[in-house]
């Protein structure tokens, strides 16, 4: 066990969860906006108390951050804030090697406020990544990122041995690496695979109103 929560509760957001995410496991977080999915992220990393009920990490924790742009005048590189979450004795060739995991050793010597947005977003996945993390919170990690780097980074989260809860705001990117979903809603959650979480009687329950889960060209579609 990585990270479990027991009964847990942030009032007024969402009340008594229980989750727990195992090694190697990807956990997509779902709901529309306010239901407080970077608030459960808040609460894994310690930066949010819950008002009631139990949370627990074991191990090392990689974030990558909800996209906001670095100021245009910050007077640090890329490869500086990959060097920082590194630590202390990190060498030039370690930093360079985290910056060509995600493909951002190219542009890692600009000025990260003039970077694109998703030349940032690599940034802090060279970071989130820089201390071997055993559990990965990602808040919206493709936004910016091209369909092609967005494809990358999907993989790279697949593949890494932690374990991964990620919020977004779409199952369609993580669909075929996704191994289970919590759905947080205006009237409560659920928990389980993408067969028992996305279909349009359980999203109606969720938010108290009829929805309907429809497939578009392959794509899954919350309507």
């Amino acid at each position: 066990m990585i990270a479990e929560l027991c009964d847990a509760s942030v009032a007024p957001l969402w009340r008594d969860l229980n989750l727990t995410v195992e090694p190697g496991e990807f956990v997509a977080v779902l709901g529309p906006n306010g239901v407080g999915k970077s608030t459960l992220l808040g609460t894994l990393m310690g930066t949010r108390k819950l008002t009631a009920g139990t949370v627990a990490v074991r191990g090392r924790v990689g974030f990558i951050p909800q996209q906001h742009m670095f100021p245009k005048d910050l007077p640090v590189r890329g490869r500086d804030l990959v060097a920082l979450a590194m630590g202390r004795g990190c060498k030039p060739e370690d930093v360079d090697r985290q910056l060509a995991s995600v493909g951002a050793q190219s542009f890692a010597q600009r000025r990260v406020g003039l970077l694109s947005g998703g030349q940032q977003q690599l940034i802090r996945q060279a970071q989130a990544f820089a201390q071997a993390p055993e559990l990965l919170l990602c808040d919206e990690p493709l936004l910016s990122l091209d369909p092609g780097r967005a494809r990358e980074t999907v993989d790279r989260l697949a593949a890494h041995p932690a374990a991964v809860v990620c919020v977004t705001h779409s199952i369609n990117p993580v669909l075929g690496v996704v191994d289970r979903v919590l759905y947080i809603g205006p009237e409560g959650h659920v928990v389980g695979s993408v067969g028992e979480v996305m279909r349009s009687d359980v999203l109606s329950e969720l938010y108290g109103t009829r929805v309907d889960v429809v497939k578009v060209d392959g794509r899954m579609v919350v309507l």
